[in-house]
C-alpha cells in the first residue's frame, strides 16, 4: 500500500492559499511556477505541476505575429513618447491594489 501525505492550507479572504512546503518540494515548484487543479468525478481535486509547454496557444500565435510584423516593418516601431507615458501614468498612477481585501460575492456582482 502506498503511503499518503496529508497537509492542510488555509484560504484567505481573497480565496488565496500557500502551497505547503512538502507539496512544493514533491512537485519541484519554484516561485512563479504554475499549478493545475483537476476536479475528479468523485469530487476529489488533484494538484499537479502545470507544464510550461501547455502555454496559451493564442498568446504564442499573437506574439509570433508581432515578431514577424516587427521584422517585416521595423520602421513602424517607435519609442513611447514622454507625453503618452505621462498620460498613462495619470490614468493608473493612483490606483491602489490591496491583495488582501476580500473579493466581492457573486451575488453582489449580479446586483451591480
Amino acid at each position: 500500500m502506498t503511503a499518503t501525505l496529508t497537509v492542510e492550507s488555509t484560504l484567505t479572504d481573497r480565496y488565496q492559499t500557500t502551497v505547503p512546503e512538502s507539496v512544493r518540494r514533491a512537485l519541484h515548484l519554484g516561485k512563479r511556477d504554475k499549478i493545475r487543479f483537476s476536479l475528479q468525478p468523485d469530487g476529489r481535486v488533484v494538484l499537479t505541476r502545470a507544464n510550461d509547454s501547455e502555454a496559451d496557444p493564442l498568446l504564442g500565435q499573437f506574439l509570433g505575429f508581432l515578431a514577424k510584423d516587427i521584422a517585416k516593418h521595423p520602421q513602424h516601431v517607435h519609442a513611447l513618447s514622454a507625453d503618452l507615458a505621462e498620460r498613462v501614468q495619470s490614468l493608473v498612477g493612483d490606483v491602489e491594489i490591496d491583495l488582501e481585501s476580500p473579493l466581492p460575492d457573486d451575488d453582489q456582482d449580479e446586483e451591480n
